[in-house]
């Protein structure tokens, strides 16, 4: 039973049931203004109409319902064969306490391993204390956090290194499979065609991005690959809006090898003629504090990624 001051009535009945686009004006009214303490706007009501649209064979919306009004809303995404992601994760505030985030959840996970997924993990602003713990609390753990850093777009940006940059998939391959950067992310960078959602990187997939966007392997004579990135994609992301270009990763061996790296993706980002860039890098004092004695600016605060093992539920 609901408390007095949830705002639904006593013993509401709650279902969940894919999202439908009638759902859309119920799923704005509680998602306008979801971190009303942050300068943080919500995408959810711009992007879900799309959700709804695009919903197939690899993606599935969820809506939960009380008393037939939307009160909670979760997405699940197929990124490989064996790996989903959930995402856009909101309970109307008059609707906590009742079950919602888990029911979602469960939704999410019993339709992700009728697809094949061994795998879910989703992702936390490391400032949304509300959103760890919900995600603690439905059945993920934490397994890896990154920050961004926006190398400015500069079509003749140059690193004082005698490192050279190549587009040797291979090469980047071999330098990230040893890297720290890869230990310490767990493998996972940013995965094509799903915003804000990683994957493990594989090297049939770094062959991939050498043929469809931009791979980069660092390399010194004498001492082989030092640094390696790739483009993920360059897009707007709303009407309007100024050309983000997107790196699903970047890795280097040290500060010398980590200019040449961003001077590289400098360089790609104005030739793809974006505005401003997002570079994906482990959190680690390491890698952060040589970004910034590299002179690249640094995203204010964190993101944890978290994930939850399947191969319990059956399918």
């Amino acid at each position: 039973m609901a408390d007095e001051g949830d705002g639904v009535g006593e013993d509401p009945t709650v279902h969940v049931r894919q999202a439908r686009a009638a759902d859309h004006d119920g799923i704005v009214a509680f998602t306008e203004d979801t971190w009303p303490d942050r300068d943080v706007s919500d995408y959810l009501p711009r992007v879900f109409p799309e959700w709804v649209e695009s919903d197939g064979p690899g993606q599935r919306t969820f809506v939960a319902t009380v008393d037939g009004d939307p009160a909670g809303v979760l997405q699940g995404v197929i990124l490989s064969e064996y790996e989903a992601w959930a995402q856009g994760m909101r309970v109307a505030p008059d609707a906590r306490g009742l079950g919602l985030a888990h029911r979602l959840t469960g939704a999410v996970f019993d339709w992700a391993v009728e697809q094949g997924a061994t795998v879910c993990r989703n992702l936390v602003f490391s400032w949304n204390a509300q959103g760890m713990g919900t995600s603690r609390g439905i059945g993920f753990e934490p397994v890896s956090e990154f920050r961004w850093v926006h190398p400015e777009p500069v079509a003749d940006a140059s690193a004082d290194t005698d490192h050279a940059v190549t587009d040797h998939a291979d090469a980047a391959w071999i330098f990230w499979q040893r890297s720290d950067a890869n230990r310490a992310l767990y493998g996972l960078t940013l995965a094509p065609g799903e915003s804000w959602a990683v994957r493990e990187l594989r090297r049939e997939g770094l062959q991939r991005l050498a043929e469809e966007t931009r791979v980069f392997a660092v390399q010194k004579e004498g001492d082989g690959t030092r640094g390696m990135a790739y483009r993920v994609r360059d897009y707007e992301p709303g009407e309007g809006d100024e050309r983000v270009a997107e790196y699903g990763v970047a890795a280097w061996a040290d500060v010398p090898a980590a200019r040449a790296l961003f001077a590289a993706i400098a360089r790609d980002a104005a030739a793809v003629g974006a505005d401003r860039t997002r570079v994906l890098i482990p959190e680690t004092a390491r890698a952060v504090s040589d970004a910034a004695y590299a002179g690249i600016e640094l995203g204010e605060e964190p993101d944890f990624v978290l994930e939850a093992d399947l191969t319990g539920r059956g399918g």
